[in-house]
């Protein structure tokens, strides 16, 4: 069973893998130089948890084919811990972040993302095109015109190869080529070498230097459990986007745990929390990456550069790489959202838009995806807080009232208006065949309702009542005369 596991896992697809693990790599570094500046950290710091959270993952992981690293959204959060406790703490910030995730996944955690509306995943998906897309234009800040030009000659290549051979991914094509003419030409152009300082040694094994203690474990607490979340939430919504890509399902608790293991085996070697990184996803799985392989070559290769080609890497153009991730943001973009913004419910739309601002205001994703779906859950609730009744005399002269509707907390109040016990016959019957009793409040809104009449000596009488409510009647220990049911 478990060759069977490595073989489906592994080399299904060996050879689009490695090439697509290949062009991945190349695109990492430079996020995880940047991802690293953001944190106040060493570049070291980054690229290392890239290497290590992408192997980690590449076993552990529940979604074949996602790409997780370093990323922006985990940084952003990250700069708070350096700039008051140091580094040693980040690293024990990290550890912790990955016991809660594995945590949260072995109880389950992964079912949440069915909750997470449509509207607010396509409105998560715009916004990370947009912040990716956002994320490049520093690099044209008092560039020259052959930087306008190598990334024009970037997407140009990326767009235009595959109509020759789909053999190599055109991304790792056009980095090569971009590469091989910056060199040629001496160009005058931004380098990888320019983020940051790359040193060319391996990660070590590295306890986080902390006193442990639950003074500490409180101090870092709160950060954890933040960067657990939001690291959560990123890699459900990007293993959800795989799936749609990839027409493949996904194991999404195993890869809440895997991020986890991932996580912990990161904060012992000295790099920082990470999770699933979308832009470089979205890469490998248009380069034709499917299974775990292109994950752990993206890591491996990533590491391969670091430690043998470094000189090398060190050369790479920014051009080359900024027109990458333009590529990305295009392609991650979901165009047919706005060719169908007319025809798609105004909640629907303005949930989507709300999500887009908030993740392109604050650059957090998980802050953005929250907000959608808090403001999607009142739409819902608002929608269904709709209480009516029909009331007719029958030919026994009872009164009839036909609910529709809900019964819930949200309708509670307007469900007793419903009724004019002063003015009503001896005998009612309110009829629930259209109607659900959801909660507690529901079945004290009945019991209110049937107190009014019985003070007045009249009776009540339901009918239509389906299993559940009456379970639920039963529960709370609400009798009422169904014999007209």
């Amino acid at each position: 069973m478990f060759l069977d596991w490595i073989k489906q896992g592994f080399f299904s697809n060996v050879r689009r893998d490695l090439l697509s693990g290949l062009t991945v790599a190349f695109a990492l570094i430079p996020e995880a130089i940047a991802f690293s500046l953001m944190a106040g950290v060493d570049p070291m710091v980054g690229l290392y948890a890239s290497f290590l959270i992408a192997v980690s993952i590449s076993f552990f992981g529940g979604r074949p084919g996602m790409i997780s690293a370093a990323t922006g959204a985990m940084a952003s959060l990250m700069g708070p811990i350096v700039a008051k406790y140091g580094i040693e703490y980040l690293f024990a910030t990290t550890v912790l972040t990955g016991i809660l995730q594995w945590v949260m996944g072995a109880l389950k955690f992964g079912r949440f993302i069915s909750f997470v509306p449509q509207p607010v995943i396509v409105g998560f998906v715009n916004a990370l095109a947009i912040v990716i897309f956002m994320a490049q234009l520093p690099n044209f800040v008092d560039a020259t015109w052959v930087m306008y030009l190598m990334v024009a000659g970037t997407l140009l290549i990326i767009y235009l190869f595959p109509l020759l051979t789909k053999a190599v991914p055109s991304a790792l094509v056009a980095i090569i080529i971009m590469t091989i003419v910056s060199v040629l030409t001496h160009a005058d152009v931004k380098t990888v070498g320019d983020m940051g300082a790359i040193t060319q040694t391996l990660p070590s094994f590295h306890i986080p230097d902390v006193s442990l203690s639950f003074h500490m474990i409180l101090t870092v607490l709160p950060y954890a459990l933040a960067l657990a979340v939001v690291g959560m939430t990123e890699s459900l919504l990007t293993a959800n986007l795989v799936d749609e890509l990839t027409d493949t399902g996904s194991n999404k608790n195993r890869e809440i745990k895997g991020q986890g293991i991932a996580n912990i085996i990161t904060g012992f070697f000295g790099g920082m929390a990470g999770c699933a990184m979308i832009g470089q996803t979205v890469i490998n799985v248009k380069s034709g990456g499917r299974s775990r392989l292109s994950t752990f070559v993206a890591g491996v290769f990533l590491l391969f550069l670091i430690i043998v080609l470094g000189s090398v890497v060190k050369v790479i153009p920014m051009a080359a790489l900024v027109g990458v991730m333009v590529m990305v943001s295009v392609g991650t973009f979901d165009w047919h959202s706005l060719r169908t913004l007319k025809k798609v419910p105004i909640g629907d739309t303005v949930v989507m838009i709300v999500t887009v601002a908030i993740v392109v205001a604050t650059s957090n994703l998980a802050l953005g995806v929250i907000a959608g779906v808090i403001l999607s859950a009142l739409r819902f609730g608002w929608k269904m807080a709709r209480i009516h009744a029909h009331a007719v005399i029958n030919d026994k002269g009872m009164k009839v009232y036909t609910i529709e509707g809900q019964l819930f907390f949200g309708t509670m109040s307007h469900f007793i208006q419903l009724f004019d016990a002063q003015n009503d016959p001896d005998e009612i019957v309110i009829d629930f065949s259209h109607s659900h009793l959801w909660d507690q409040s529901a079945t004290n809104a009945l019991s209110k309702v049937a107190g009014k009449y019985e003070a007045l000596g009249k009776r009540v009488a339901v009918k239509g009542i389906n299993p559940e409510s009456r379970r639920l009647m039963d529960q709370i220990g609400l009798t009422l005369d169904s014999s007209h049911s």
